[in-house]
């Protein structure tokens, strides 16, 4: 798990990086600073600011030289003790182009602002659309236009947006910050106009030059676009701090939280708890005691459904509610042994009640997942495992409180689905450096292609040989595991990030303050869950 850990921190100061030391020189050098220079400096000194996506984009877009973190960063973090969504473009990767994912990842930032109230921050500094791939990023419902959707929307909820033009801000782009609440442009560096010198000298024949076209001083003075005309980035993101913090205060959901206690056990000790092999069996009740205040949890049915943990706990003093799989193998009271990471009918069935009993109480849910799909057979499906882990599903579907997922290990087929994947709506959803997201694991899944292979060949009038076969498998199976790579989730948003085991307390805590903001929970209603 630590060589694990080493190689995501590797690569994720890496990714820090954009587009190079050069390009980030080549920035300083026009006195503007790198995206993550301006976040650090917007935040509350040493405070944590908790990334979302840093992976996306990670492996794509190859052939155009690819697009470290997508060419945008976002998370959240506080500004004189708010916490606030904070998007920033990132120049250094092909002038802070979007890309298909780009947008994607925009879209979620508003999505977390949506779903936990929170004000958000825009640091505009793009390009725009990136041309080549302008099919994928502009006409459909979740495309670059949804983003301007949102931003209407969010205003009439009352959701305070604060942009900062600290660079070009082009063509439907341009939208973004003026829809926003308002508009700060930085003196030199930021412009904005729906379309550049260049594109009017060839739409109108007029001969202007980008700063008389749409520079600070044309906006602060002339068209009232923007509302403030700053100097430089650093008093344009001081600004933004003071116009934060003069925010009026809005009333919480009020989450149950007491004093924090730190768990009995070392939060690191969870790195040699988790094996290995995926396959291999290992005690949650391990990972949930370097997780939980006290080392301390309520077990709901203790004795009932052993393939799933159901419990009442705090986490950094915040009251919530486990639902965690559980990998070891037990005997049921019939003495039937369970397959650590199986939902079964009674496991389905117990998750069910304690997800309904979280609601009713307004309690958050946290997920903890390694699971490898519901249990099948003829035992099981005589025994109604499709009706109970419908049960279940259904329960998850429409919890109405929050849910915070974290992928331990395997997180596969419907299994996923129950223990609260991104379909589901989770709030924020996180993997561990072990996990692996499929649809069935790796071995299963490559002998089911390797035969489907086979039967090809045979209909073309081929054989192959035992160790092409071998071969064949071996190729198969590596092309499946690298999909389940957690990386690969994160690349395409699938997780939010891929996270230091040792920092899960953090993690949660820190989307538990997130999701406090968001006041309005509607009335449970679970819907038909036949008994």
């Amino acid at each position: 798990m630590k060589n694990l850990v080493r190689k995501i921190e590797s690569l994720a100061k890496e990714i820090r990086l954009g587009g190079g030391k050069k390009a980030i020189e080549k920035l300083h050098a026009n006195k503007k600073l790198h995206c993550r220079e301006r976040v650090n400096m917007l935040i509350d000194k040493d405070s944590f600011f908790m990334e979302i996506g840093m992976f996306t984009a990670y492996g794509m877009y190859e052939e155009y030289g690819g697009a470290p973190s997508s060419g945008t960063i976002f998370g959240i973090g506080k500004i004189h003790g708010r916490d606030c969504v904070i998007v920033a473009n990132d120049a250094t990767v092909k002038a802070g182009a979007w890309f298909p994912i780009t947008c994607k990842k925009n879209l979620r930032a508003q999505e977390i602002s949506i779903e936990n109230r929170l004000p958000i921050i825009y640091l505009v500094d793009s390009a725009g659309v990136f041309l080549p791939l302008q099919e994928d990023i502009f006409p459909d419902k979740e495309h670059f236009g949804r983003i301007f959707r949102n931003n209407a929307v969010m205003s009439s909820m009352g959701i305070p947006q604060i942009s900062a033009i600290m660079g070009p801000c082009v063509a439907g782009g341009a939208y973004l910050p003026i829809m926003s609440d308002e508009a700060l442009i930085v003196e030199g560096s930021g412009s904005v106009f729906l379309a550049g010198s260049h594109l009017v000298k060839a739409a109108i024949g007029e001969n202007i030059d980008n700063e008389s076209l749409g520079g600070a001083a044309v906006h602060s003075e002339v068209s009232g676009v923007t509302d403030y005309k700053m100097k430089s980035d650093e008093e344009c993101l001081e600004t933004i701090r003071s116009l934060v913090s003069k925010f009026g205060h809005t009333p919480k959901a009020d989450f149950d939280r007491i004093d924090p206690r730190g768990p009995v056990y070392p939060e690191k000790e969870i790195y040699g708890v988790i094996p290995q092999d995926r396959s291999k069996p290992y005690d949650m009740y391990e990972v949930i005691a370097r997780l939980v205040d006290n080392s301390k949890i309520d077990e709901y049915k203790a004795g009932y459904g052993k393939s799933i943990i159901t419990a009442y706990a705090r986490i950094d003093g915040w009251s919530v509610g486990i639902v965690a799989n559980q990998r070891t193998i037990a005997k049921t009271a019939k003495g039937e042994m369970q397959v650590g990471g199986v939902i079964y009918s009674d496991s389905a069935d117990k998750g069910a009640r304690f997800i309904m009993n979280c609601n009713q109480k307004k309690i958050p849910l946290v997920f903890l997942q390694d699971v490898t799909g519901f249990m099948v057979g003829s035992r099981a499906e005589h025994g109604g495992i499709i009706k109970d882990g419908a049960k279940m599903v259904n329960a998850v579907a429409n919890s109405v409180v929050p849910k915070i997922t974290i992928i331990v290990g395997n997180s596969y087929g419907a299994g996923n689905y129950a223990m609260c994947g991104k379909a589901y709506d989770p709030r924020f959803i996180f993997a561990y450096p072990s996990a692996s997201i499929a649809v069935m694991g790796g071995a299963q899944a490559s002998n089911v292609l390797l035969n489907i292979r086979i039967g090809q060949l045979k209909k073309q009038g081929k054989e192959i040989t035992a160790e092409e076969q071998e071969a064949l498998l071996k190729e198969i199976k590596d092309s499946y595991e690298a999909h389940a790579d957690p990386l690969h989730a994160a690349s395409r948003l699938w997780v939010d990030g891929i996270i230091d085991p040792a920092d899960t307390r953090k993690i949660i805590s820190t989307c538990m303050h997130a999701v406090n903001n968001n006041p309005d929970i509607p009335k449970f209603n679970p819907g038909v869950i036949q008994v």
